[in-house]
């Protein structure tokens, strides 16, 4: 099976890449390549467990009690994790650092924007 998308136009699969663009051989609609990729990746939407969009920056709170791997230290519900980042390709985690432990990555299922 080819990595070529169906038309968007027709829905068949007879595409061939022809430069920068891809044809469709059955009804003739060209659209480019890179238009694909950049579609894929913005619309990637980080969110909390409430729904709310993340961006990098943003302060968020621990809703529950979570065990640190490599620290002996839990990171307790209400924990204040200021200027999180968001991690490129993974709408699931973000980067950040709390009062007592840096280097973290979380799952957004246990986050909410403060």
């Amino acid at each position: 099976m080819s990595d070529t998308p169906a038309c968007p136009l027709c829905a068949m699969e007879n595409v061939y890449p022809d430069g920068d663009n891809l044809v469709c051989a059955d009804c003739g609609h060209e659209w480019p390549i890179v238009a694909d990729a950049n579609v894929a990746d913005s619309a990637m939407v980080v969110r909390d467990v409430n729904g709310n969009v993340l961006n990098s920056g943003d302060t968020v709170t621990v809703i529950k009690d979570l065990k640190v791997k490599g620290s002996s230290i839990p990171l307790k519900q209400g924990s204040v994790i200021r200027n999180i980042r968001l991690v490129d390709g993974d709408d699931e985690h973000i980067e950040g650092n709390s009062d007592k432990i840096k280097g973290l990555v979380l799952k957004v299922c246990f986050l909410k924007k403060a």
